[in-house]
């Protein structure tokens, strides 16, 4: 390197450390943005970028960020975000009495069923079964 005062003075303005909570979050997206705004960056500012990318990244991972929930769970959560009745699945399930019977898990969600909701809700059919088998205790 032959000249990287830049990269130290933006070392020195904001350190970048580990991301632990989400005002720290805040505070290096705050970071990026500015860099960001700049429009065309030097090399040090890219590499500066790329180290906060990285922290942001890295913490990112260590969210939930979508809740672990699939099969009917999914179901509810995606009607209640569309702010659908139950009428409106009528087209996927062919009456109001067998979407209410899924909503109640007194009927499982078939095959066909899971197809015609991920199109109907532009989602992958994997939405809609666990991640990982789900362990019985006895």
């Amino acid at each position: 390197m032959k000249n990287c005062s830049v990269y130290i003075e933006l070392l020195q303005a904001f350190p970048p450390r580990p991301i632990n909570a989400e005002e720290e979050l805040i505070a290096t997206q705050a970071a990026i943005d500015s860099l960001l705004d700049k429009g065309e960056l030097t090399p040090d500012e890219r590499d500066y970028l790329h180290v906060l990318g990285t922290l942001v990244y890295e913490y990112e991972q260590t969210l939930e960020l979508i809740p672990d929930i699939y099969g009917v769970e999914l179901l509810k959560a995606l009607i209640e975000e569309f702010e659908l009745r139950q009428k409106d699945l009528v087209p996927i399930f062919k009456t109001e009495s067998i979407v209410s019977d899924i909503l109640r898990e007194k009927r499982q969600l078939t095959t066909e069923h899971i197809q015609k909701l991920a199109e109907f809700f532009s989602v992958s059919p994997a939405v809609f079964f666990p991640l990982h088998p789900v362990k019985k205790t006895a």
